[in-house]
């Protein structure tokens, strides 16, 4: 936990008209501020920033809350994350109290950071030299602007590779990144070290913050895991993240909606096609946080999986996630396309405006629910 006399004197420290003010732009009002509410679609301003009482109140949605509040519920933050990015803005240090709940309280988390953003500038400058890896790209629909703002790289072949970005390789917290493995005795390496990521294009993780916190690689031609991702390590936990949330959050705004695929390349090649409010679980199966963190951003969600039998297996394990988290307004809905079609085919093959279609046509929570239930009895009797 953080300590309250903090939290109020952080409070004290920030401005919300300046907090507010970064996200959504405000105009002057007598003696509060005024804008198109971030959190519901409106034609004519009802939010409004007091800076005499430092609180926010939407009078359409009823929204309100401190500066605080105001992070958590517009870049889905956590609590204790909105403090934290909060008290950045003013150069304050967050006194932190260990719990074993609070991964990013650990100390060890800001050089672990910094190490993965290193390896993200090597994987980027690695990508710009492999003609292999930039054509894989390119066949994929990729455009260059396209990779650059969900920082694409590339993870060259060889079992040491990294060892020329840390020249403390060997030292016992870099396996804290994820980014390399001890072998096991009588494993045939070069050495005990290796790196995990080889021969793949790399799809770095970011966080709220925008900071990386883990990676996915999809290999290169013929190869086992096609996918291949980060480890849980103390920066990364796979029930709590969403691939491209960080790119995607003005979209999903704008919008409010979001669509849930199943891979990273589903993900970029809706932005490349102009569909840019999507995210991706990251190899795991929704859970309840993806859920509740999505439905803070945007009130319809719309699951997106293959038509086949695991597809809809997925789709009903997410159906089954969400119903302790929906409330009155939030709608999820499931689209499911052609057996053999991803996101990614589809949407090159279709174009946008056949997808948003199949998109508009997806099927209510509550008709997925009943089919699939009436499609497990006999409905005769």
């Amino acid at each position: 936990m953080i300590p309250q006399e903090f939290i109020q004197s952080l409070l004290g420290r920030v401005d919300i008209v300046d907090v507010v003010d970064r996200h959504v732009k405000l105009k002057k009002a007598g003696a509060n501020f005024q804008a198109l509410c971030p959190f519901h679609n409106e034609k004519s301003p009802s939010f409004s920033v007091s800076p005499s009482k430092q609180f926010y109140h939407c009078f359409g949605c009823g929204a309100h809350g401190n500066a605080i509040g105001f992070l958590m519920e517009y870049s889905g933050l956590a609590y204790p994350e909105a403090i934290r990015s909060l008290a950045e803005t003013v150069g304050m240090p967050v006194p932190e109290t260990q719990s074993r709940y609070d991964k990013s309280a650990s100390p060890q988390s800001t050089g672990l950071t910094a190490r993965m953003m290193d390896a993200l500038g090597y994987y980027r400058a690695e990508l710009k030299k492999s003609r292999e890896a930039i054509d894989y790209l390119k066949g994929r629909g990729v455009s260059g602007e396209i990779a650059a703002r969900y920082g694409l790289g590339y993870a060259p072949d060889g079992w040491q590779n990294l060892e020329s970005v840390f020249p403390e390789y060997n030292a016992p917290d870099l396996k804290d990144t994820g980014l390399v493995i001890d072998s096991e005795p009588g494993e045939e390496k070069r050495s005990r070290r290796y790196d995990r990521f080889r021969h793949r294009v790399m799809f770095p993780i970011l966080d709220s913050r925008g900071n990386v916190i883990g990676f996915g690689g999809r290999v290169i031609g013929a190869g086992e895991p096609k996918y291949l991702n980060s480890p849980e390590t103390p920066l990364f936990e796979k029930g709590r993240e969403l691939y491209g949330l960080y790119q995607a959050r003005r979209a999903i705004r704008d919008a409010n909606q979001v669509l849930v695929v199943e891979g990273y390349m589903d993900v970029v090649a809706l932005a490349q096609n102009g569909v840019e409010n999507a995210v991706a679980t990251l190899g795991t199966a929704t859970t309840p946080m993806h859920v509740a963190k999505l439905l803070k951003m945007a009130d319809n969600v719309v699951f997106c999986f293959d038509g086949d039998s695991a597809g809809r297996k997925a789709a009903w394990r997410a159906l089954e996630i969400s119903l302790p988290v929906l409330a009155d307004g939030k709608v999820v809905s499931f689209l499911f396309l052609p057996p053999e079609d991803d996101p990614d085919t589809f949407i090159r093959r279709e174009g946008k405006k056949a997808f948003q279609q199949a998109v508009a046509s997806a099927k209510p929570l509550s008709q997925f629910l009943f089919a699939e239930l009436a499609g497990r009895v006999d409905m005769a009797t």
